[in-house]
C-alpha cells in the first residue's frame, strides 16, 4: 500500500475546499452491537471512485482518522486509539465498528475522491439501549385507607436514552396530584458505561374502592413493564349485614345458617348471634348453624360486633310449616245413594294451594259425594301446597249395589232371520247375567261405573217367554219378556197392513162427510137469514129469540168447519 506524499496531500486538501459537503446524516445504533455507518448511500458508483477515506471529531474541530482505501489496493487501517481493533470497511465503503459504545456517539465523515473532486459525507451517530428489565422493589406490605402511604419504587437501569416510567393502577396511568398521589423521579449515568438508571417512587393514598386493583410500572415508548401487584387495604368496618341460607325459602327440618358480614378489612372474626332473645357468640368464624328447625324458630335474629355491639344486622325469619289430615282415609267402601262427608284440616305458615285427582286426572274442584253413585269409585288424592312443601293424603273409594235390571228389550235383525234380546243392568261388584233359553252371545260391554249390557240371539220357532237374571253377592233381579216366532210376527205384519189400509179409507169418508153437511148448514143459515130480514115487524122479543138462534147456528156451523179441518 502506498502512502498519500505530502504534496499530494496538499493537492487533495486544496481540491477539498472547492468540493462540496453533503447535509448531516442521523444513524442510530444499539450498544453492544455491530455499528455500520453508509457512505454516499450510493451517490458515487464505486468504479469512480479513486480513495476513500474514515474520519471522526475528536472534538473541538480535531479529526481522529481511522482507515482509507485507494481504488484497487487493501483497506489501511490509519487509527491509533481503541478504534484501532474495532473498524473495518465493507464492499460499499460503509465504516463498521464493532461492539457499539456510548462514546461513538459523535460525527463519522466519508471523505471520496474522485478525479479532481473530493466530497464528503457526515454521519452522525447516536446510540440506544433498552434497560434490562423493570423491577418494582420495597413494596408496602398493605395501604390504609386515608393515608399517604410508599406503595414501591420502580427502576430501569442501564439505559440510554433514560428510561422514562409512568405508573399504572388497573391499566390507567397515574399522574400526581399532590393529594393522594405522588411521584418523585430520578436518574443516575454510570461513570464506566454512561448507562442511565431511572428510578420512580410512587406514594399513594388508597381507598376501599382499591381492593384488588393492581399496579404496575412502565417504560414510555418501549415494550417493557413490570409485572403487576396487589395490594391489601386496611380499613375498619363501617356495615354489617345477617345473610340467611338457604335464601329462598326455609322449610321445618332444614337447617338455618346465618352468617354476618362485616366490611371491614381485615375483616372482623368473632362476632354476637342474638337467636330470639338468646345471646350467643362465636370466635374465629362468622356463621352459626341451627340444624333441623321448626315452626317455632320463626322470629327476629341479628348479629353484631363483640367489640361494638351497636354495629348489628337484623332479619325477620320465617320457617314454612305445611300439616294436613283426611278423613276417612285408606279403603272405603259405601253402598250407591249414601253420603260420603269428608274432614280436611290444613295448618300452614301461609295460603295454601289444593287440588284434587281421581286415578291420576286433575279434578276442577272437591268431589262431592252427598249421593254416591257407581260413577264416583276410584282413587281420590288430595294436595296441599306451601311454599316449596307439598303434602298428599288419599283414599280409594269403592261404591257397591245389588245387581238390577235396568231394561230388557228385544229387536229383529235387520235380515229378520234372528231376534236379539238385550239385558241391561247395574250393581256392583259385577253382576253375572243369565238366560232362561240358551242363545248365542253377541257381546257383552266392559263393566264400567257399575253398568254392564248383556245381548244374545235366538231364532224362536214357537211364541216364548224369556227370563234374563242377574245377580252379586249383594242381591239379584229378574224380568221376563215375551218373545214370538218368525213365523207368527211375518202374519202380524200382513195383517197390520191391512188393517192400517181400511182405517185410512174410514177416516177419508169421515171427512168428506163432514164437508158436505157443513155446506148444507151454511146454506140454510143463508136463506133463513134472509127470510127473517123480511119479517123485521115482530116483535123485539121474537127478534131478541132470532138472534140467539142465529147465534147457536154460527157456533154449530164453525164446529163443522174446525171437524172438517181436522
Amino acid at each position: 500500500m502506498h502512502l498519500l506524499s505530502a504534496g499530494c496531500a496538499s493537492a487533495v486538501l486544496l481540491v477539498a475546499l472547492l468540493s462540496q459537503v453533503t447535509s448531516l446524516e442521523l444513524i442510530t445504533g444499539q450498544y453492544g452491537e455491530m455499528l455500520k455507518i453508509p457512505c454516499n448511500s450510493g451517490a458515487i458508483k464505486a468504479e469512480d471512485i479513486a480513495i476513500t477515506k474514515w474520519k471522526y471529531d475528536k472534538g473541538d474541530g480535531v479529526p481522529g482518522y481511522l482507515l482509507v482505501k485507494q481504488k484497487n489496493q487493501n483497506v489501511s487501517i490509519s487509527a491509533t486509539d481503541e478504534y484501532k481493533v474495532r473498524v473495518s470497511m465493507d464492499e460499499n465503503s460503509s465504516l463498521l465498528i464493532s461492539a457499539a459504545k456510548l462514546s461513538d456517539q459523535r460525527t463519522f465523515t466519508c471523505m471520496v475522491v474522485t478525479g479532481g473532486d473530493v466530497f464528503e459525507y457526515p454521519v452522525n451517530v447516536l446510540i440506544h439501549k433498552l434497560p434490562a428489565k423493570l423491577e418494582i422493589s420495597d413494596k408496602a406490605e398493605e395501604l390504609e385507607i386515608g393515608r399517604l402511604t410508599k406503595l414501591g419504587k420502580c427502576v430501569a437501569k442501564d439505559a440510554n436514552p433514560p428510561a422514562n416510567i409512568t405508573w399504572f393502577k388497573n391499566n390507567k396511568p397515574l399522574e400526581a396530584d399532590g393529594k393522594g398521589i405522588s411521584i418523585k423521579a430520578s436518574v443516575e449515568v454510570e461513570s464506566g458505561t454512561g448507562l442511565s438508571t431511572t428510578t420512580s417512587i410512587l406514594e399513594y393514598s388508597a381507598m376501599k374502592e382499591d381492593t384488588g386493583a393492581k399496579f404496575e410500572c412502565r417504560a414510555d415508548s418501549l415494550p417493557l413493564e413490570s409485572s403487576s401487584m396487589n395490594f391489601t387495604i386496611t380499613y375498619s368496618t363501617e356495615n354489617i349485614m345477617l345473610e340467611v341460607s338457604p335464601q329462598k325459602e326455609l322449610k321445618e327440618g332444614d337447617n338455618l345458617t346465618l352468617k354476618c358480614v362485616a366490611d371491614g378489612n381485615p375483616a372482623p372474626t368473632s362476632f354476637n348471634f342474638h337467636l330470639k332473645g338468646e345471646l350467643v357468640t362465636v370466635e374465629n368464624t362468622d356463621t352459626y348453624t341451627i340444624a333441623n328447625v321448626s315452626r317455632i324458630a320463626t322470629g327476629e335474629y341479628k348479629c353484631s360486633l363483640i367489640d361494638d355491639t351497636s354495629m348489628e344486622a337484623t332479619r325477620n325469619i320465617t320457617v314454612t310449616y305445611l300439616d294436613i289430615n283426611l278423613s276417612p282415609s285408606g279403603n272405603i267402601v259405601k253402598l250407591a245413594g249414601d253420603a260420603l262427608n269428608l274432614s280436611l284440616q290444613i295448618d300452614s305458615s301461609g295460603k295454601a294451594e289444593v287440588s284434587w285427582t281421581k286415578n291420576n286426572t286433575k279434578l276442577d274442584k272437591q268431589p262431592d259425594f252427598t249421593k254416591l253413585g257407581y260413577s264416583d269409585s276410584g282413587r281420590y288424592e288430595w294436595t296441599v301446597t306451601v311454599g316449596h312443601i307439598t303434602r298428599t293424603a288419599s283414599f280409594d273409594l269403592t261404591v257397591e249395589g245389588p245387581a238390577v235390571i235396568k231394561s230388557l228389550f228385544k229387536n229383529r235383525s235387520n235380515d229378520g232371520q234372528h231376534k236379539v234380546l238385550t239385558c241391561e243392568a247395574e250393581g256392583s261388584p259385577k253382576p253375572a247375567v243369565s238366560w232362561s233359553i240358551n242363545g248365542t252371545l253377541l257381546g257383552e260391554s266392559p263393566f264400567i261405573n257399575g253398568k254392564i249390557t248383556h245381548k244374545i240371539k235366538v231364532v224362536p220357532s214357537a211364541n216364548l217367554t224369556v227370563h234374563c237374571t242377574v245377580t252379586n253377592r249383594l242381591g239379584f233381579d229378574s224380568r221376563a219378556i215375551n218373545v214370538s216366532s218368525l213365523i207368527e210376527e211375518v202374519r202380524m205384519d200382513k195383517q197390520d197392513q191391512s188393517e192400517d189400509s181400511d182405517q185410512t179409507r174410514l177416516v177419508v169418508g169421515v171427512i168428506v162427510g163432514l164437508l158436505i153437511a157443513t155446506l148444507v148448514i151454511g146454506l140454510a143459515y143463508w136463506v133463513y137469514s134472509k127470510k127473517s130480514k123480511q119479517g123485521s115487524w115482530k116483535t123485539g122479543e121474537k127478534e131478541c129469540g132470532s138472534s140467539e138462534e142465529e147465534k147457536k147456528l154460527e157456533e154449530k156451523v164453525e164446529e163443522n168447519s174446525q171437524k172438517a179441518e181436522v
